[in-house]
């Protein structure tokens, strides 16, 4: 009880820092909303341009606009989107599918590739196999999002034509009309993009634990009882590393979010990261908190399930602190 207490006053205290921080980066932004919702050459009167700061709340002093979009949000509504002119819920929720199905797809892809290729590295230490997979993950890791993505467009889908170049369906279908096999198709470059920029720190990270493992003193024994290396790791090394590696993927969340803006604006992929970009250029403050806060939630979650991952895979941690 007294842990799930705990929890739930860290997610507070997050929430409430995550909302008072954005609000603050967003209302000191040099793009003024009202400019950027009428447009920089629109001739409309001053008493209509008073009326739509007015009806937006963009006059308030910003105490009083905060407070009142906390308490509203408390409640349930998060406002009106002033770039899409729709509730920021309902943006974020058709988004958010679009993205979900990439993010997920690139995470699990990322952190299942990065695992096996950070215990082959580890395993073939020194080797030029080592040396190849480590430089790979360095440029990856080094690459930007928006960079990668461009590669990608120009190779695959510019030059070979093997993929679309953008968006999640093909142009001119309605919605009922797009079968999943286009949606796949639509969805793998920017997946591939997407894995390949996350790919290099879990391999790293668990090349590294597990070089580290095979220093140690119990390995050193099971090598004089004549165990060779893969043995080691099957019967040791994964049991050992699992949980970084879980700590590091999970850890993840939160970067998904930053790259994935940049790859779905690269790949006019119509998902959250889109809609992020779209409310930064446009000053729209509900949609900026609102995605805030619900990334916050997102990366919560998953650092929540890592937490019960822990002690599925390693039982010691989940008996530990039943005795707390």
């Amino acid at each position: 009880m007294k842990k799930f207490l705990g929890m739930a006053l860290r997610m507070a205290s997050l929430f409430a820092a995550i909302s008072i921080l954005s609000f603050l980066l967003v209302s000191n932004a040099p793009i003024d909303p009202l400019t950027a919702y009428i447009g920089a050459n629109s001739t409309i009167s001053e008493s209509a341009k008073e009326e739509i700061a007015a009806y937006w709340g963009l006059n308030d002093p910003p105490v009083e606009r905060f407070l009142a979009w906390a308490g509203n949000t408390l409640k349930g509504d998060f406002g009106n989107s002033i770039v899409y002119k729709q509730p920021v819920l309902t943006v974020i929720k058709e988004r958010f599918l679009y993205s979900l199905a990439l993010m997920l797809i690139a995470w699990i892809c990322s952190g299942i590739l990065g695992f096996f290729l950070g215990i082959l590295a580890a395993a073939f230490h020194g080797s030029l196999l080592d040396k190849m997979i480590k430089l790979v993950c360095l440029v990856f890791q080094s690459s930007p999002a928006f960079w990668a993505g461009l590669l990608m467009l120009s190779i695959f889908a510019v030059n070979l034509g093997w993929f679309p170049i953008g968006l999640a369906a093909p142009m001119g279908k309605l919605a009922s009309q797009v079968t999943l096999g286009e949606r796949i198709h639509h969805l793998i470059l920017p997946s591939i993009t997407l894995s390949l920029l996350g790919i290099g720190k879990i391999t790293l990270y668990t090349r590294q634990k597990l070089l580290e493992i095979f220093e140690s003193e119990f390995i050193l024994y099971a090598r004089a009882r004549g165990e060779n290396t893969w043995q080691v790791i099957t019967r040791h090394g994964i049991k050992n590393i699992a949980i970084p590696a879980v700590t590091v993927q999970f850890a993840a969340f939160s970067e998904l979010f930053g790259g994935i803006a940049l790859a779905e604006s690269v790949f006019s992929y119509p998902g959250i990261g889109s809609a992020l970009t779209a409310a930064g250029l446009g000053g729209d403050v509900p949609l900026l908190l609102g995605i805030a806060v619900f990334s916050a939630v997102f990366v919560f979650a998953g650092n929540l399930i890592a937490n019960i991952l822990y002690g599925i895979i390693d039982p010691r941690i989940r008996e530990g602190s039943s005795h707390e």
